[in-house]
């Protein structure tokens, strides 16, 4: 499966702020923009250029991409979907990208990042509705029950996770019981559920449309 490669707190820097791509290290004096508030490379320090236009719309969609741990082919296939779809494009667009098991099973609380997250799903530690999934763009449905196996409820990285997870929001269109290790689907997310660094979708619209 292709994916990112190279350091995650790079791509925060370039975006100007923060994407929560390394879970706990995010929120602690060690994150990259807390240290280094500039763009990576060597004239990072040089005075960020005023961006309109293409620029801007560029940036937006990068910072989506990144945020989900996606690579340009995927997020393509996704827009062209959303497209398809009844409703905006751009809340079609951050719904679909939301319903991802490894997204869910982040929003849950077994992952401190989706980077571990889809690790946890890779290696079959996951299962759907009783059944083992290890597919990270597998798309939940309402009902569907997700939970962690057994054998990994007390494993360091998921307890560190559940830990930091109980300090933040809940995403409303979950039922979530961490004292078990499961959730269920109880509805699917709005556009106003998705809980993301800001983001205007609609820049990435106009983006593909041109």
């Amino acid at each position: 499966m292709a994916r990112h490669r190279e350091a995650v707190c790079r791509l925060c820097r370039r975006e100007g702020q923060k994407l929560f791509l390394k879970g706990l290290r995010c929120f602690t004096e060690k994150c990259a923009i807390e240290k280094r508030n500039f763009p990576p490379g060597q004239h990072g320090q040089a005075r960020r250029p005023k961006m309109v236009g293409y620029g801007v719309q560029l940036r937006e969609k990068q910072k989506v991409k990144r945020t989900y741990g996606l690579l340009e082919r995927q997020f393509r296939n996704y827009f062209e979907k959303a497209e398809r779809t009844k409703g905006p494009t751009g809340a079609n667009l951050m719904v679909t990208l939301e319903r991802r098991l490894d997204n869910v099973v982040y929003r849950i609380g077994f992952g401190g990042s989706r980077a571990q997250a889809r690790q946890l799903v890779l290696h079959g530690h996951i299962r759907v509705k009783g059944q083992k999934v290890n597919i990270p763009s597998y798309l939940v449905q309402i009902g569907d029950e997700v939970a962690l196996k057994e054998k990994m409820h007390q494993n360091a990285m998921v307890m560190e996770a559940r830990n930091l997870a109980n300090t933040q929001g809940v995403a409303p269109w979950l039922d979530i019981d961490r004292e078990n290790f499961k959730a269920r689907v109880v509805a699917l997310p709005r556009r106003e559920d998705v809980q993301t660094p800001p983001m205007n979708e609609q820049l990435i619209v106009e983006l593909y449309s041109k």
